[in-house]
């Protein structure tokens, strides 16, 4: 089973954020989300990052994140903002962070869109991790979608259920397991992905 854990709440994404956290380079200086919803992973992004940049087209989510972020005394820059909007070129500048992360939001994007944005913001050098969803189509997806339902009542007892925030936006991803896969693999040369339990994909990339 996948080693996860949170502060906060637990549910299907907050239990893959210490993968992502794990991820962030030393000494990190400039740290953005991508689809930050209420704020808990990028509040955690701030505890190992100097500076986080934290963005989502939901103008709800956004109001939730700073209102998350003020009593906890986490330094985030919240920005009501679609990454694949030619208009957010200004606000975020390419090639000027050290860190990229979206956890289910990819799909919202479309995978090829979505992660040309996000390698376009990395600096040389930089690290990107996603962490999304994906359509089961074939018989050993299937199989391996099924190996999810033991994993997250075990872990569902452990934590005292999943929690959803309010208001978060939703969507059925519309690429399969295997169309994320090879795009991911194109578009990204010598990035790492992994199939996971609790229904999520991992991407782990470097950029020359």
């Amino acid at each position: 089973m996948d080693a996860g854990g949170t502060d906060g709440y637990w549910n299907h994404n907050a239990h893959y954020h210490p993968l992502v956290l794990a991820a962030v380079p030393d000494g990190c200086r400039f740290a953005l989300e991508v689809g930050c919803g209420d704020g808990l992973l990028a509040r955690k992004l701030s505890r190992v990052s100097a500076a986080v940049t934290a963005v989502d087209r939901s103008a709800e989510m956004v109001r939730q994140a700073r209102r998350a972020a003020a009593p906890a005394g986490a330094a985030v820059d919240f920005r009501e903002l679609d990454v694949l909007d030619p208009s957010a070129g200004p606000e975020l500048p390419s090639g000027s962070y050290d860190f990229v992360c979206s956890v289910a939001v990819l799909h919202h994007l479309g995978t090829a869109a979505g992660l040309r944005r996000m390698a376009e913001l990395l600096r040389p050098g930089g690290i990107l991790v996603v962490v999304g969803l994906a359509r089961t189509v074939t018989p050993p997806d299937w199989l391996v979608s099924a190996a999810g339902v033991p994993a997250h009542r075990v872990l569902a007892r452990r934590h005292g259920g999943p929690v959803e925030p309010a208001g978060m936006p939703v969507a059925e991803p519309a690429e399969s397991w295997g169309e994320v896969r090879r795009t991911s693999a194109r578009i990204l040369p010598g990035r790492r992905w992994r199939r996971r339990l609790l229904w999520r994909y991992s991407i782990h990339w470097r950029k020359p």
